[in-house]
Protein backbone atom coordinates (compact mmCIF):
# COMPACT_ATOMS: atom_id res chain seq x y z
CA UNK A 1 0.00 0.00 0.00
CA UNK A 2 2.77 2.53 0.67
CA UNK A 3 4.33 1.71 -2.56
CA UNK A 4 1.25 3.04 -4.10
CA UNK A 5 1.14 5.69 -2.46
CA UNK A 6 4.79 6.98 -3.03
CA UNK A 7 4.16 5.61 -6.86
CA UNK A 8 0.63 7.66 -7.19
CA UNK A 9 2.51 10.69 -5.25
CA UNK A 10 5.63 10.65 -7.87
CA UNK A 11 3.27 10.64 -10.04
CA UNK A 12 1.08 13.41 -9.36
CA UNK A 13 4.69 15.62 -8.88
CA UNK A 14 5.25 14.79 -12.15
CA UNK A 15 2.71 15.90 -13.08
CA UNK A 16 2.93 19.71 -11.44
CA UNK A 17 6.57 19.84 -11.88
CA UNK A 18 5.73 19.09 -16.16
CA UNK A 19 5.66 22.19 -17.66
CA UNK A 20 3.15 24.65 -19.52
CA UNK A 21 4.51 25.32 -22.85
CA UNK A 22 4.46 29.06 -22.94
CA UNK A 23 5.12 32.18 -25.60
CA UNK A 24 5.09 35.59 -25.66
CA UNK A 25 4.98 37.96 -28.92
CA UNK A 26 6.12 39.71 -30.11
CA UNK A 27 9.57 39.16 -28.70
CA UNK A 28 12.16 38.34 -27.73
CA UNK A 29 12.96 42.10 -27.85
CA UNK A 30 10.40 45.19 -28.89
CA UNK A 31 10.85 48.72 -29.79
CA UNK A 32 8.28 51.68 -28.85
CA UNK A 33 8.39 55.04 -28.83
CA UNK A 34 7.09 57.20 -25.94
CA UNK A 35 3.74 57.63 -25.90
CA UNK A 36 2.68 54.37 -27.67
CA UNK A 37 0.50 51.78 -27.08
CA UNK A 38 2.42 48.17 -26.46
CA UNK A 39 0.50 44.73 -26.63
CA UNK A 40 2.33 41.95 -25.62
CA UNK A 41 0.38 38.13 -25.86
CA UNK A 42 0.82 35.42 -23.98
CA UNK A 43 0.39 32.00 -25.87
CA UNK A 44 -0.45 28.88 -23.81
CA UNK A 45 -0.76 25.39 -25.05
CA UNK A 46 -0.18 21.67 -23.79
CA UNK A 47 -2.40 21.38 -20.73
CA UNK A 48 -2.56 18.57 -18.79
CA UNK A 49 -6.27 18.72 -18.59
CA UNK A 50 -8.62 20.44 -20.12
CA UNK A 51 -10.99 21.41 -17.22
CA UNK A 52 -8.11 22.77 -15.57
CA UNK A 53 -7.87 27.03 -15.10
CA UNK A 54 -4.85 29.31 -15.66
CA UNK A 55 -4.03 31.89 -13.77
CA UNK A 56 -1.77 34.51 -15.70
CA UNK A 57 0.60 36.92 -14.15
CA UNK A 58 2.53 39.32 -15.45
CA UNK A 59 5.88 40.52 -13.72
CA UNK A 60 7.83 43.39 -14.92
CA UNK A 61 11.37 43.18 -14.36
CA UNK A 62 13.66 46.59 -14.85
CA UNK A 63 16.83 44.32 -13.77
CA UNK A 64 17.35 40.76 -12.93
CA UNK A 65 17.42 40.88 -9.59
CA UNK A 66 14.33 43.12 -9.47
CA UNK A 67 11.13 41.51 -9.98
CA UNK A 68 7.28 43.48 -9.57
CA UNK A 69 4.22 41.95 -9.91
CA UNK A 70 1.94 43.98 -11.92
CA UNK A 71 -1.22 42.07 -13.15
CA UNK A 72 -2.85 38.65 -12.34
CA UNK A 73 -5.87 37.30 -13.84
CA UNK A 74 -6.94 34.65 -11.67
CA UNK A 75 -8.86 31.11 -12.82
CA UNK A 76 -11.85 32.64 -12.44
CA UNK A 77 -10.98 35.54 -14.72
CA UNK A 78 -10.78 38.47 -12.43
CA UNK A 79 -7.99 40.97 -12.23
CA UNK A 80 -6.22 42.18 -9.42
CA UNK A 81 -3.51 44.34 -9.39
CA UNK A 82 0.03 45.00 -6.94
CA UNK A 83 2.27 47.10 -5.80
CA UNK A 84 2.37 50.52 -7.20
CA UNK A 85 0.07 49.14 -10.49
CA UNK A 86 -3.02 49.58 -7.67
CA UNK A 87 -3.08 53.34 -8.25
CA UNK A 88 -5.91 54.65 -10.32
CA UNK A 89 -3.33 56.35 -12.97
CA UNK A 90 -1.52 52.91 -13.38
CA UNK A 91 -5.17 51.29 -13.50
CA UNK A 92 -6.13 52.56 -16.62
CA UNK A 93 -2.95 51.97 -18.26
CA UNK A 94 -2.85 48.27 -17.54
CA UNK A 95 -5.40 45.85 -19.24
CA UNK A 96 -5.51 42.17 -19.32
CA UNK A 97 -7.73 40.70 -21.33
CA UNK A 98 -7.98 36.78 -22.52
CA UNK A 99 -8.96 35.59 -25.84
CA UNK A 100 -9.30 32.43 -27.78
CA UNK A 101 -11.35 30.29 -25.07
CA UNK A 102 -8.12 30.78 -22.45
CA UNK A 103 -5.17 29.66 -24.92
CA UNK A 104 -3.99 33.43 -25.07
CA UNK A 105 -3.67 36.48 -22.91
CA UNK A 106 -3.50 39.95 -24.60
CA UNK A 107 -1.54 42.49 -21.90
CA UNK A 108 -1.74 46.23 -23.01
CA UNK A 109 0.47 48.74 -21.53
CA UNK A 110 -1.04 52.21 -22.85
CA UNK A 111 1.00 55.35 -23.35
CA UNK A 112 4.81 54.01 -22.63
CA UNK A 113 7.04 56.07 -20.49
CA UNK A 114 10.96 56.27 -20.33
CA UNK A 115 10.39 54.02 -16.80
CA UNK A 116 8.59 50.72 -18.55
CA UNK A 117 11.99 49.88 -20.50
CA UNK A 118 12.79 46.83 -18.82
CA UNK A 119 11.83 42.84 -18.96
CA UNK A 120 8.09 41.49 -19.00
CA UNK A 121 7.91 38.75 -18.03
CA UNK A 122 4.38 36.44 -17.94
CA UNK A 123 3.97 33.43 -15.64
CA UNK A 124 1.54 30.44 -16.42
CA UNK A 125 0.26 28.45 -13.58
CA UNK A 126 -2.25 25.57 -14.60
CA UNK A 127 -4.49 25.09 -11.33
CA UNK A 128 -6.89 21.95 -11.07
CA UNK A 129 -9.18 20.29 -8.75
CA UNK A 130 -7.40 16.93 -6.99
CA UNK A 131 -9.51 15.26 -4.02
CA UNK A 132 -11.08 18.42 -3.66
CA UNK A 133 -8.53 20.91 -3.18
CA UNK A 134 -7.20 23.08 -5.94
CA UNK A 135 -4.06 22.22 -6.99
CA UNK A 136 -1.33 23.40 -9.13
CA UNK A 137 -0.96 21.19 -11.77
CA UNK A 138 2.01 22.87 -13.88
CA UNK A 139 3.51 26.01 -14.73
CA UNK A 140 5.13 27.86 -17.52
CA UNK A 141 7.34 30.79 -17.90
CA UNK A 142 7.98 33.58 -21.07
CA UNK A 143 9.50 36.76 -21.11
CA UNK A 144 10.37 39.79 -24.21
CA UNK A 145 12.01 43.09 -23.77
CA UNK A 146 10.55 46.81 -24.37
CA UNK A 147 13.51 49.07 -25.46
CA UNK A 148 13.32 52.70 -25.67
CA UNK A 149 15.82 53.12 -28.97
CA UNK A 150 12.78 54.39 -30.65
CA UNK A 151 12.57 56.56 -27.62
CA UNK A 152 15.92 58.03 -28.34
CA UNK A 153 15.64 58.59 -31.74
CA UNK A 154 12.49 60.44 -31.27
CA UNK A 155 13.93 62.63 -28.89
CA UNK A 156 16.40 62.86 -31.36
CA UNK A 157 13.96 63.93 -33.55
CA UNK A 158 12.52 66.57 -31.74
CA UNK A 159 16.20 67.95 -30.48
CA UNK A 160 16.87 68.06 -34.54
CA UNK A 161 13.70 69.93 -34.62
CA UNK A 162 14.29 72.21 -31.94
CA UNK A 163 18.00 72.96 -33.03
CA UNK A 164 16.92 74.26 -36.84
CA UNK A 165 13.90 75.84 -35.36
CA UNK A 166 16.61 78.03 -33.10
CA UNK A 167 18.74 78.29 -36.00
CA UNK A 168 16.36 79.90 -38.23
CA UNK A 169 14.75 81.94 -35.52
CA UNK A 170 18.66 83.25 -35.02
CA UNK A 171 19.03 84.68 -38.79
CA UNK A 172 15.62 85.63 -38.65
CA UNK A 173 16.78 87.93 -35.75
CA UNK A 174 19.86 88.77 -37.56
CA UNK A 175 18.39 89.80 -40.54
CA UNK A 176 15.82 92.12 -38.45
CA UNK A 177 19.44 93.22 -36.78
CA UNK A 178 21.05 94.13 -40.50
CA UNK A 179 17.27 95.97 -41.53
CA UNK A 180 17.86 98.12 -38.23
CA UNK A 181 20.85 99.38 -38.36
CA UNK A 182 20.68 100.27 -42.05
CA UNK A 183 17.66 102.01 -41.58
CA UNK A 184 19.21 104.29 -38.49
CA UNK A 185 22.10 104.38 -40.66
CA UNK A 186 19.81 106.47 -43.24
CA UNK A 187 18.06 108.76 -40.79
CA UNK A 188 21.65 109.44 -39.37
CA UNK A 189 22.87 110.61 -43.01
CA UNK A 190 19.64 112.62 -43.39
CA UNK A 191 19.86 114.28 -40.53
CA UNK A 192 23.00 115.31 -41.01
CA UNK A 193 22.52 116.71 -44.39
CA UNK A 194 19.54 118.69 -42.64
CA UNK A 195 22.14 120.06 -40.47
CA UNK A 196 24.47 121.61 -42.99
CA UNK A 197 21.78 122.75 -44.94
CA UNK A 198 20.37 124.95 -41.76
CA UNK A 199 24.11 125.93 -40.83
CA UNK A 200 24.97 127.18 -44.25
CA UNK A 201 21.37 129.00 -44.44
CA UNK A 202 21.63 130.22 -41.16
CA UNK A 203 25.42 131.67 -42.05
CA UNK A 204 24.50 132.76 -46.15
CA UNK A 205 23.18 136.82 -44.57
CA UNK A 206 26.98 137.26 -43.22
CA UNK A 207 28.74 136.21 -46.28
CA UNK A 208 28.84 139.43 -48.25
CA UNK A 209 30.40 141.61 -45.27
CA UNK A 210 33.07 139.72 -45.62
CA UNK A 211 33.28 139.43 -49.39
CA UNK A 212 32.98 143.41 -49.21
CA UNK A 213 35.10 143.35 -46.83
CA UNK A 214 38.08 141.17 -48.69
CA UNK A 215 37.69 143.30 -52.22
CA UNK A 216 37.97 146.59 -50.16
CA UNK A 217 41.21 144.79 -48.83
CA UNK A 218 42.30 143.93 -52.36
CA UNK A 219 41.44 147.44 -54.13
CA UNK A 220 43.86 148.25 -50.94
CA UNK A 221 46.77 146.63 -51.79
CA UNK A 222 46.69 146.31 -54.97
CA UNK A 223 49.08 148.76 -57.19
CA UNK A 224 47.54 151.42 -59.25
CA UNK A 225 47.00 150.15 -62.79
CA UNK A 226 49.49 151.45 -65.35
CA UNK A 227 48.31 153.01 -68.42
CA UNK A 228 49.23 151.55 -71.53
CA UNK A 229 51.77 152.84 -73.91
CA UNK A 230 50.56 154.68 -76.76
CA UNK A 231 51.80 154.81 -79.86
CA UNK A 232 52.52 157.54 -82.41
CA UNK A 233 50.50 155.93 -84.75
CA UNK A 234 47.13 156.91 -82.99
CA UNK A 235 48.39 160.56 -81.48
CA UNK A 236 46.07 163.29 -82.84
CA UNK A 237 47.78 166.82 -82.74
CA UNK A 238 46.04 170.02 -81.64
CA UNK A 239 47.52 173.89 -82.07
CA UNK A 240 45.71 176.20 -80.08
CA UNK A 241 45.73 179.99 -80.55
CA UNK A 242 44.47 182.34 -77.75
CA UNK A 243 42.37 185.51 -79.34
CA UNK A 244 41.37 188.46 -77.76
CA UNK A 245 37.10 188.66 -77.59
CA UNK A 246 35.46 191.54 -79.39
CA UNK A 247 34.38 193.84 -76.92
CA UNK A 248 30.61 194.94 -77.06
CA UNK A 249 30.85 198.14 -75.09
CA UNK A 250 33.75 200.15 -75.03
CA UNK A 251 35.19 200.92 -71.59
CA UNK A 252 33.64 197.72 -70.49
CA UNK A 253 36.43 195.09 -69.64
CA UNK A 254 35.84 191.65 -70.35
CA UNK A 255 37.66 188.66 -68.68
CA UNK A 256 36.48 185.66 -70.82
CA UNK A 257 39.50 184.47 -73.37
CA UNK A 258 38.53 182.55 -76.33
CA UNK A 259 40.59 179.67 -77.71
CA UNK A 260 40.56 177.82 -81.33
CA UNK A 261 41.59 174.46 -81.14
CA UNK A 262 42.74 173.15 -85.09
CA UNK A 263 42.56 169.80 -85.18
CA UNK A 264 45.55 168.17 -87.83
CA UNK A 265 46.06 164.35 -88.26
CA UNK A 266 49.93 163.76 -88.37
CA UNK A 267 50.82 161.78 -92.05
CA UNK A 268 53.31 159.73 -91.46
Amino acid sequence: ISDRKNARAGSLKEDVCEALNVTVSPGPTVQYSEGDNATLYCHISQKRKTDNLLAVRWVFAASPTQEHLMIKMTKFGSVQYYGNYTHNFQKQRLHLLKEKHGTMYKFLILSLQQTDQGHYICKVQEIGKHRNKWTAWSNGTAATEIRGERLLISNLYVYAVFVCSIGIISVLLFTLVILCQSLLNRRRSTGDSGETVTSVTSMSPLQPKKVKKKKEKEKLEQPPAIPPKITEENLTYAELELMKPIQEAKGIPSMTVYAQILFEENKL
